[in-house]
């Protein structure tokens, strides 16, 4: 990774902070991108003062608001002429529907929309770079999720959790898209399922859903490291050179749901997305 470039989103903390460390250890220089200004020049610093690497940045950002996106980008390209690795990892559960400046609903619009907006707009940069990677953050909780693109930010009978499913479906079925869309022979997308992760997640919530989800992380959860070491693996190793649209789990090829493979789907879920983000296709502009 020497002399690559990362962004890692949601790079503050969790297995985003492991990932971006690792890289930076590597010697990649590293932009991590969150909410928390002050949170962020501390996990900087900390990777800085770990890896001895000096070239760990920080960029504050809302993703759930397409302003914020478009301004990271837009920043991002006026400092940097390639990106070699984009890690698309920030995300949340939300219990309680909520929706974000723009008017969507929260899952939708952080899970999902920032990937597909932010990808967009790092495109050229990406395709600038010898051999550009795109690493999207999935879940196993896409397992059993469909989409109903009628109620795409379910407005009726709304739940965190099958929201937070269909997200993660939306993270897979958006890998396979774009790298059927890109072709083979330039810039790889691939996504994964990073394990059942002890960390901050989920804890944006109520105090009875925190303790849950605290329970299950002391019984079952692995830890951070563990929980990064594919995200690393997609971003770096030579033995995925050249490997697109892929589902992994613990850094090999897995298969993921039926309805993730469907392609009309897949197609139809980027005309809304396209929508979603007042683009339409070939528009995106920073």
């Amino acid at each position: 990774m020497q002399d690559k470039i990362v962004m890692v989103t949601g790079g503050t903390a969790g297995i985003g902070l492991v990932t971006a460390r690792e890289l930076a250890a590597q010697g990649a220089t590293v932009i991590l991108v969150g909410r928390d200004e002050a949170r962020g020049e501390r996990a900087a610093g900390e990777i800085r003062r770990a890896t001895s690497n000096s070239r760990v940045g920080f960029k504050r950002a809302d993703l759930s608001r397409q302003s914020e996106v478009r301004r990271l980008a837009r920043d991002f390209a006026e400092a940097h002429p390639r990106l070699d690795v984009l890690v698309n990892n920030a995300g949340a559960i939300f219990n309680e529907r909520r929706v974000s400046a723009d008017g969507i609903e929260m899952t939708l619009a952080l899970n999902h929309l920032n990937y597909f907006l932010l990808t967009h707009l790092m495109l050229d940069r990406l395709q600038a770079a010898p051999a550009g990677r795109i690493v999207n953050v999935a879940s196993r909780a896409h397992q059993g999720a469909s989409i109903d693109f009628a109620d795409l930010q379910m407005e009726s009978g709304y739940s965190g959790w099958r929201a937070y499913q269909r997200s993660k479906l939306m993270n897979i079925m958006f890998t396979y898209e774009l790298a059927r869309r890109l072709g083979p022979g330039g810039v790889t997308v691939n996504a994964l399922h990073p394990g059942f992760v002890a960390s901050s997640f989920g804890m944006n919530n109520g105090l009875l859903f925190r303790a849950a989800l605290r329970l299950a992380m002391t019984v079952s959860a692995i830890d951070v490291d563990k929980g990064a070491e594919t995200s690393v693996y997609l971003a770096q190793s030579p033995d995925v050179a050249g490997v697109t649209g892929r589902y992994f789990v613990k850094r090999r090829e897995a298969h993921s749901s039926a309805a993730s493979q469907d392609q009309a789907a897949q197609a139809r879920l980027w005309e809304e997305s396209l929508r979603l983000c007042g683009m339409s296709e070939g528009t995106a502009t920073l």
